[in-house]
């Protein structure tokens, strides 16, 4: 435990603190001699313990000002939280969305292409076969129409 010498409405006061903690102690003392001082002049010499009292009070009152804000953004960032949650859900399950379709996709073109190479395919035959005939066709008509 480390002892430091303060000074509080003109007094010396030697406080105990753990160590390393002497330098925020006097910024404490520093900040609470201001709000005294402060009162003490607008409220004009209403005595130390009454002015004690009302300087605690308003150091009180700034503490659970600034607790009631903390814990109002700690609701919100909970919030947010929540809704960040619910955002980066949305976005997976969409993902997935997105890669079933893109999935179903790539298998209907696999059967699109395996369409379109069997009609080439049968085409090519119908075509053959086609020709063919056409081929026989002439040559009939080229043995029916020569002299005999």
């Amino acid at each position: 435990m480390a002892n430091v010498n303060i000074k509080f409405n003109g007094k010396e006061f030697l406080l105990s603190c753990d160590d390393g903690q002497e330098e925020h102690l006097e910024e404490l003392v520093l900040y609470l001699n201001e709000k005294f001082a402060d009162l003490k002049n607008s409220l004009g010499n209403i005595g130390e313990s009454k002015l004690l009292l009302i300087t605690s009070i308003s150091v009180l009152d700034e503490y659970y000002e600034t607790k009631k804000k903390i814990d109002i953004q700690k609701k919100e960032i909970a919030n947010i939280t929540e809704k960040f949650k619910e955002l980066k859900s949305l976005v997976y399950n969409y993902k997935n969305l997105k890669e079933k379709e893109i999935s179903q996709l790539d298998e209907n073109q696999e059967k699109l292409k395996h369409e379109i190479e069997s009609n080439r395919n049968y085409y090519e035959i119908l075509v053959d076969k086609t020709t063919l005939e056409i081929e026989k066709f002439i040559k009939k008509i080229d043995i029916d129409s020569k002299p005999q």
